[in-house]
């Protein structure tokens, strides 16, 4: 009779969830014989949760506020030295192809001498962002004589002597020329606020 009290007593426990462990719980929610219990989450529970909501501060703030390196800029600068790389072969095999523009164009020294050549001969026109004011906006994705690499090189290097495009290509020589290609292909679809309206035909 005894070990019948005692096994009774054991189910009635499992069956409620009170007992010696859990000695407070009170039922908040009951439907077809399944209770729902207020118990209080385990410590562990509590500091991991807690503690996520931390990191996720943190996260944001790193990434989102502060400019922490994300995952595309942390690939773009492990993969700097095979495009570089890349781009120095290509100028080396001296056609200037589109392939080779686009190669010059991932290669960040290349872009930023680029930079520099277009701060110097191109913002009267063009605008620091490339936004455009006497030329045309840089950053959308309409173009007067063609956005291909190619044809962007050769309206630099050669000029469009009747809407006043200077040839910059007897003055910088072709290196520099593919440098601030390089540079414009990277303004290519940015659509910089304030930018003049677009010209051209959309590519």
């Amino acid at each position: 009779m005894a070990a019948d009290n005692a096994a009774h007593s054991k189910h009635a426990h499992i069956a409620t969830g009170v007992g010696v462990d859990t000695p407070a719980d009170t039922v908040v929610h009951a439907v077809d014989d399944i209770e729902e219990y207020d118990n209080r989450l385990p410590n562990w529970w509590l500091l991991t949760f807690y503690a996520t909501i931390i990191f996720s501060v943190g996260y944001f703030f790193h990434y989102q506020m502060l400019g922490g390196e994300n995952t595309i800029s942390a690939y773009e600068r492990e993969m700097q030295p095979v495009w570089a790389a890349e781009a120095a072969r290509l100028r080396a095999a001296g056609a200037v192809t589109p392939q080779m523009l686009l190669a010059l164009a991932r290669d960040q020294s290349i872009v930023s001498q680029g930079r520099t050549l277009f701060a110097t001969n191109c913002v009267s026109c063009h605008a620091a962002n490339g936004g455009g004011g006497i030329g045309p906006n840089l950053t959308d994705n309409a173009w007067i004589h063609g956005g291909a690499p190619d044809r962007i090189y050769r309206t630099i290097s050669n000029g469009v002597t009747n809407k006043g495009m200077v040839a910059w290509g007897p003055q910088l020589g072709a290196e520099r020329v593919q440098a601030i290609t390089a540079f414009v292909l990277t303004m290519r679809n940015t659509n910089v606020a304030g930018g003049r309206a677009p010209q051209g035909t959309p590519e």
